[in-house]
């Protein structure tokens, strides 16, 4: 019996890094190649060489735009790969400005840490790959409709089905031929989108498959069942606070799809006069040269013709240059600006937040999922103080989740897709989520899989897909990051802390007589551990 294997290299007991190698007697491929965001330990990964020789791999199928799903591929074609990269219209023309975003931020960031770099005496670090690199893995995009079968590779076939969480955002359906057999059927859920989603209609896909790939990011939360008018309300009332101090309403959000949902309600709520009306900023080049995209695709989305008002009403200002980004800063009173990344971990939302996180009439207000170990999580668990490009920040700012935004289903909502995907003979993998919400979504799942048949997959396992049962095959490559690593606050976290923490004591010592004291007991500490 021909054998079919698959590989976790990415979104296994994490949210970011998705990337599954599936291999067959035939051929190799990859489903998703993106970026690691998170802890330091994690982002490491996205320098380091791939578990896999890239040039040996046939084709890449890619769920969606996101970075943590193509964030890799200009890298993967950087150190060889020159298959074919399959994915639907909308998402090969998101990546034709996402990509080549990420390598400026990459480059912009490099530059930034170097200049550090070489006042502390350390080596200088480059970019993962540059804009050329980019350009070169756009020429290697092959456009796919959706529900149309697409042959992959040799004994490979994919369709892609609506799944409701981005422009042009699919789950992908996979024959692999077998041998006097039937062919093996495998679903990759990609990321599935919410009820209610403004643009988009319910996740759609097949049933009756082998195995199932289901993201898991919200597998531990019941989103309350809002309305958009609902939301629109709740929204409303976010921002009348933020204006009733007079002071910005700053708002991290992912530069694609999230940022256009927010202008279409931010828009309709100043148009009927349920909000102050106020400059809105979105500063972003990459949220820019993507809303000209949903504007392009403005027929093929729901409600397209409210999305096309927003992004042309006369409040909604574009920036593109640093000049035009710093010159907001300037603006007093109430206003205000959207900008990447939604979780606070590159662009230009950093120096937003570093100008304003220390005022008290600031509100910053995330509007979705933020990944463990990232600033934007810091800030929700409620830190009193940040570093932010090597500079202590006060957070005197008010703090505010508002995730009635979120491109992914919840808890329930999974469990109802994985029903209807049914029925399944083999098994469900729980991926693309942390370690709390996978063991809440197994248990739910449960009830409809025996739980033999579920299984959440470590970063780097490798699964034989022959059979009903599947079991981790021995002698598999060496994990390139422990299990306990994985999402999880590192030392670089603790590190960070640590001095926030020391300066915060050496600030609130009444003299200088103490602060000597404090570094005096420093001293002694790490004298003894060195010592011991």
């Amino acid at each position: 019996m021909a054998s079919v294997k698959i590989r976790f290299h990415g979104a296994a007991r994490c949210v970011t890094g998705s990337c599954y190698e599936l291999e067959t007697e035939q051929a190799r491929i990859l489903v998703d190649c993106g970026l690691f965001q998170g802890s330091k330990s994690e982002r490491e990964l996205n320098y380091g060489a791939f578990p896999f020789e890239p040039s040996a791999i046939d084709a890449v199928l890619l769920t969606h735009a996101h970075i943590d799903h193509s964030g890799l591929l200009p890298k993967l074609v950087k150190l060889g790969f020159a298959g074919p990269i399959h994915a639907t219209r909308p998402s090969v023309d998101l990546c034709s400005v996402m990509l080549p975003d990420s390598a400026h931020i990459q480059e912009v960031e490099v530059a930034r840490l170097n200049r550090r770099n070489a006042q502390r005496g350390r080596d200088p670090v480059t970019p993962i790959y540059s804009p050329r690199d980019a350009a070169d893995c756009l020429t290697l995009f092959r456009p796919a409709e959706y529900q149309t079968w697409t042959p992959v590779a040799p004994g490979i076939r994919a369709q892609f089905w609506n799944a409701g969480h981005l422009l042009g955002s699919a789950s992908l359906e996979l024959e692999i031929d077998r041998a006097g057999e039937r062919p093996l059927r495998l679903l990759f859920s990609g990321d599935i989108g919410p009820s209610f989603k403004l643009l988009h209609p319910d996740p759609q896909g097949p049933t009756g498959l082998d195995h199932v790939f289901c993201e898991s990011t919200y597998g531990n939360r019941e989103r309350p069942t809002v309305s958009v008018d609902e939301r629109r309300a709740q929204l409303a009332e976010e921002v009348r606070k933020a204006a009733a101090v007079e002071g910005p309403l700053i708002i991290p959000s992912f530069a694609v799809e999230r940022t256009q949902e927010l202008l279409v309600d931010l828009h309709l709520l100043m148009q009927s006069g349920e909000i102050p009306s106020a400059p809105i900023f979105v500063d972003s080049p990459l949220a820019t040269r993507a809303s000209e995209i949903f504007d392009r695709h403005a027929d093929e989305i729901e409600q397209g013709d409210l999305l096309r008002a927003a992004l042309n009403a006369r409040r909604v200002r574009f920036t593109e240059t640093v000049d035009q980004s710093k010159a907001i800063n300037r603006f007093t009173g109430f206003f205000v600006v959207i900008a990447a990344s939604g979780m606070c971990d590159a662009g230009r939302i950093r120096h937003h937040l570093k100008a304003h996180l220390w005022r008290r009439n600031a509100t910053v207000m995330l509007a979705g999922f933020q990944a463990q170990g990232t600033l934007g999580r810091i800030l929700l668990d409620g830190a009193q103080r940040v570093r932010i490009q090597g500079e202590e920040i006060d957070v005197k700012a008010r703090i505010s989740l508002f995730d009635l935004y979120s491109g992914h289903a919840d808890a329930s909502e999974l469990v109802s897709w994985l029903q209807n995907r049914g029925p399944v003979s083999g098994t469900i993998f729980l991926t693309h989520g942390e370690e709390t919400a996978l063991t809440a979504l197994q248990a739910r799942v449960a009830s409809l899989f025996p739980e033999t048949r579920i299984v959440a997959p470590q970063l780097d396992d490798l699964y034989d897909l022959d059979g009903v049962a599947t079991c981790v095959v021995e002698g598999a490559r060496p994990r390139r990051l422990p299990p306990e690593k994985v999402a999880r606050l590192d030392w670089h976290n603790d590190l960070s802390k640590l001095l926030l923490a020391i300066s915060e004591q050496v600030d609130a010592a009444a003299d200088e007589r103490g602060r000597a004291a404090i570094i005096r007991r420093l001293r002694r500490a790490l004298d003894a551990e060195e010592g011991g």
